[in-house]
């Protein structure tokens, strides 16, 4: 039973850490091979899916543009093209247009390797794609990409949480514990005020019995 108190603080981290896996930008090197424009019902899927051009009408059905690529080792990487918005997450991306410009020209481009920018997940089942919020060049597919957003955010975020812990230990030790131990305390004495109550009452009961009839003990 003393793991179960543990079971809401591991539901929290496993929700945050789902969450932050994604939303928090990725980045892939590939070489972008062609776009392309889908009618898209996005229905059911719909947290998986942003919005519409910024100034456009919302809609269940809508174009959507996609980015086709394909890494060193010619596995395919297909990344939609939707604005964020001022929205959630806070991309702040209103150039979906522009992106889907800048791909094409790399797309004639044979020797060319970006760094694709996205977030979020590809699930063929569904036909969930990440999201791509920007690209730029880089020397090869071998270039090493190093994630310091997410590195500086999750330092950020740990240090957020020890902060709270140690804030909310304190105040759990000034205020909570001295309450329980008063409270123990509180209980200890009545229990022992209850224990010499029925002492007095048994010796009250057995002085009685000897006066009657002359014996130390109630015969059973």
């Amino acid at each position: 039973m003393k793991y179960l108190r543990h079971l809401p603080a591991l539901l929290l981290f496993t929700v945050g850490a789902v969450l932050l896996n994604y939303y928090l930008p990725d980045r892939d090197v590939v070489q972008i091979v062609g776009t392309e424009v889908k009618r898209i019902d996005v229905g059911s899927s719909a947290p998986f899916w942003d919005r519409a051009d910024i100034g456009t009408v919302e809609g269940g059905t809508r174009d959507v543009r996609f980015i086709n690529a394909r890494t060193e080792t010619g596995r395919a990487r297909v990344y939609r093209n939707e604005d964020t918005g001022w929205g959630f997450p806070p991309y702040f991306k209103f150039d979906s247009g522009d992106l889907t410009a800048d791909a094409q020209s790399l797309a004639r481009e044979d020797d060319t390797w970006v760094a694709v920018r996205h977030y979020g997940w590809r699930i063929k089942m569904f036909s969930v794609y990440p999201n791509a919020t920007s690209f730029r060049r880089v020397t090869g597919p071998d270039a090493m990409l190093i994630p310091w957003f997410n590195i500086v955010f999750i330092g950020l975020l740990l240090g957020l949480w020890f902060t709270i812990w140690r804030s909310v230990r304190r105040w759990k030790a000034k205020r909570i514990d001295p309450t329980l131990d008063a409270v123990g305390d509180s209980i200890g004495d009545a229990a022992r005020e209850v224990g010499r109550s029925v002492d007095a009452g048994t010796d009250r009961v057995q002085s009685r019995w000897r006066k009657i009839f002359g014996s130390s003990k109630p015969r059973r």
